[in-house]
C-alpha cells in the first residue's frame, strides 16, 4: 500500500503535540477533539493563551528571540557609545559619497530615455483680454 504524504502544517502540528503531552491528555479526557485542537493551532498559533489554559507551555523560543533582540540592541548601543564621533562623521561622509556616486550612475542610465513632455502648458496669464 502507498502511504499518503501529509501536509507540512499537519507535520508541524504533530511535532507540537509531541512537545506538549498535555494535548494528548486533553483529547483522551474528552475535553477536545484532534480536529478542534488542530484548527485552533492553525488559526491561533503556538503562542496563543489558549494553550496555557490546557497546560501547554508556550514556546520558549519566543523568550529566546526576545533575549536575542535585547542582546543585539545592547551590543549595537555599546558599540556606538565606544565609537569616536569624528570616526562616525567620517563613515557618514563616505556613505554619502557612495550614495551620490550611485545616484550619478542611475541618472546616466535614465538620461538615455526620451524625455517626457509636459501634458498641459499653462498660459502666462489666467485671463485672456482682447482689444476691441
Amino acid at each position: 500500500m502507498m502511504q499518503k504524504e501529509l501536509h507540512p502544517s499537519v507535520i508541524k502540528f504533530k511535532e507540537f503535540v509531541k512537545n506538549n503531552p498535555a494535548l494528548i491528555k486533553e483529547v483522551r479526557n474528552g475535553n477536545s477533539t484532534w480536529q478542534e485542537l488542530y484548527e485552533d493551532w492553525y488559526l491561533l498559533g503556538e503562542e496563543d493563551n489558549r494553550w496555557e489554559t490546557i497546560g501547554v507551555k508556550t514556546s520558549p523560543s519566543a523568550e529566546k528571540e526576545e533575549d536575542k533582540k535585547n542582546d543585539w540592541i545592547s551590543t549595537i548601543l555599546g558599540t556606538v557609545q565606544k565609537m569616536d564621533p569624528n570616526q562616525i562623521q567620517h563613515y557618514v561622509n563616505n556613505l554619502s559619497q557612495a550614495l551620490g556616486a550611485i545616484q550619478g550612475v542611475i541618472s546616466q542610465f535614465q538620461g538615455n530615455q526620451p524625455k517626457q513632455t509636459p501634458l498641459k502648458v499653462e498660459p502666462k496669464h489666467p485671463f485672456s483680454f482682447r482689444k476691441d
